[in-house]
């Protein structure tokens, strides 16, 4: 089959590789190179990168929706369009052109987790098991009809960078599954009444509070890592928590309190407590907390606001 991929991220390399090893890959569609890092440099996505690489055409519009983007995609030839985490609307026109359809790997077992940050909801909420969902798009935010699932396992040791790497793997698994048997596929209607809204991962809600219960914010830090990554600011500084254990006893102090602790950083919840493990300081790698301590001194009693 002639495949146009869209796609940006990390997330839907593997799928790329994989479709272009099976099937003619006529072009490649992505995010435009933007400014990323301390020194704003001009790079290029992931999914762009890779196209280079396997040297598959690339365009990188800023929208579909005027007649000559359409046009131009049309002219293309493709059977059918597979997408993957590619951060465009793609208009009505767009979903009607391809005969075989434009169909998604979406990193969530729909209907749960519609929407941006799925890999990061499931970890942060509590869920047990997620997965990907091959779906066919439609005009809604990812409420098109289900075509193939895989599950995931979470469990107490996953964070957000092992979801993602898993949700890749099975992602590119099944896509091939689904181009191989396109024709035979059962779609499978939503029940919308299940939905939840995977909302964009936002830098200000990586701040932890301590407010909240230790399991809550452990789950979160999982998530979070490696991106945004949950932190506290102590003294002006802020320092990101990429590992912790939960202890379900309180020491008695204000939540947010740094408890004497001979081991290691230890932080008052509402309820249980934060033991630390992997922390990263200002401007430097992250580290075991252990080897933190053993040169940097955090003031017994102090309260993390």
């Amino acid at each position: 089959m002639k495949i146009v991929f869209m796609g940006t991220p990390d997330f839907a390399v593997p799928a790329l590789r994989a479709i272009a090893a099976e099937h003619e890959v006529v072009c490649v569609y992505t995010q435009p190179p933007r400014e990323a890092g301390r020194g704003n440099k001009i790079l290029k996505t992931p999914v762009n990168l890779a196209a280079e690489a396997l040297e598959i055409p690339v365009k990188t519009p800023l929208s579909l929706k005027k007649a000559e983007a359409q046009e131009e995609l049309r002219a293309l030839g493709a059977d059918i369009a597979v997408v993957a985490a590619y951060g465009l609307i793609l208009p009505k026109a767009v979903l009607e052109m391809f005969p075989k359809g434009v169909i998604n790997i979406h990193a969530s077992l729909l209907p749960r987790w519609r929407g941006a940050a799925p890999i990061q909801r499931a970890i942060e909420t509590g869920d047990e098991k997620s997965g990907v969902t091959i779906m066919q798009v439609d005009e809604g935010l990812d409420t098109g009809d289900m075509l193939l699932k895989g599950e995931v396992a979470i469990d107490e040791n996953t964070t957000g960078e092992i979801l993602h790497d898993k949700l890749a793997e099975t992602g590119k698994n099944l896509i091939l599954e689904a181009l191989q048997n396109i024709d035979g596929l059962r779609p499978e209607k939503q029940d919308d009444a299940l939905a939840c809204y995977a909302k964009k991962l936002e830098k200000s809600e990586a701040k932890l509070d301590f407010n909240q219960p230790a399991l809550v914010l452990e789950r979160k830090i999982r998530a979070f890592n490696p991106y945004p990554g949950a932190y506290f600011e102590y003294h002006g500084e802020r320092f990101k928590v990429f590992a912790a254990e939960v202890l379900d006893d309180n020491a008695g102090m204000e939540p947010g309190a740094l408890v004497p602790n001979d081991s290691g950083l230890l932080i008052e919840c509402n309820p249980g407590m934060l033991f630390v493990t992997e922390i990263q300081r200002q401007g430097k790698k992250a580290m075991p907390a252990e080897e933190l301590l053993r040169g940097f001194e955090f003031a017994e009693g102090t309260v993390l606001k």
